[in-house]
């Protein structure tokens, strides 16, 4: 079975990136797809790591073997930080290869695999490990998810450098509407992000503008028809 691996990741945390990875595993597995999300790493956990959860709900579909054997969350710790620092304090630490080994076993079973970033592009997984610098020795192509709110420009626009600097494959950008945030900023922000996205050379990645929290019928197909071969 071919299967294609994306990662959805941040600018920040809370920008709704959890909410974008249900709706696109949920996209594909109404293209008739074999989906499955992973969470390599979930902070702020409490029992079953909520994101996760969050991703079969929108998906429509119930918890599964996978996720009840720990492979769609390889790493779940109380504190809500960093995960290094979650995992410092739960007296533990993140080995990435339990990470890949897990995505392995998950992608060789469904068509697709959506990997969903913790916060933002920079976190680190442990102390020599950053995030990003993960996805790209696993030269995952990648989904960014951004806002309008106050701040998103500089976060956006750095996120944009870093990937660009590692030369990991952008599929595109999702620029969630959702939040009461003024018509000024929205427009503008859009704007500057566009003329970065061009300059950076991401030209070619697709722009969507969705309210995520509101909409259920995001045409995800423009962006994924921009996966390599």
């Amino acid at each position: 079975m071919k299967n294609t691996t994306i990662a959805i990741c941040g600018i920040d945390t809370g920008v709704g990136k959890s909410v974008a990875t249900g709706l696109l595993a949920g996209f594909l597995s109404a293209q008739g797809g074999s989906v499955i999300t992973q969470k390599p790493v979930q902070t702020g956990c409490k029992d079953k790591p909520e994101d996760i959860v969050l991703h079969r709900r929108l998906m429509g579909t119930p918890w599964n073997d996978f996720d009840e054997q720990g492979l769609t969350c390889s790493y779940c710790f109380p504190f809500p930080a960093s995960p290094h620092l979650a995992a410092h304090l739960a007296g533990s630490a993140i080995d990435p290869e339990v990470i890949s080994r897990a995505s392995e076993k998950l992608a060789a079973e469904h068509e697709y695999l959506l990997v969903e970033g913790a916060g933002g592009l920079l976190v680190p997984l442990c102390e020599d490990l950053l995030l990003l610098d993960y996805l790209q020795q696993r030269r995952y192509p990648l989904i960014l998810v951004t806002s309008p709110r106050l701040g998103s420009i500089n976060h956006t626009l750095l996120a944009l450098e870093a990937i660009k600097s590692r030369d990991v494959e952008l599929l595109g950008l999702v620029y969630n509407l959702h939040g009461d945030n003024p018509t000024e900023i929205v427009r503008d922000s859009l704007l500057v992000i566009k003329r970065a996205m061009t300059s950076y050379g991401f030209s070619g990645a697709t722009l969507l503008l969705p309210d995520i929290a509101e909409s259920r019928s995001v045409n995800w197909q423009p962006m994924l028809q921009g996966l390599s071969d």
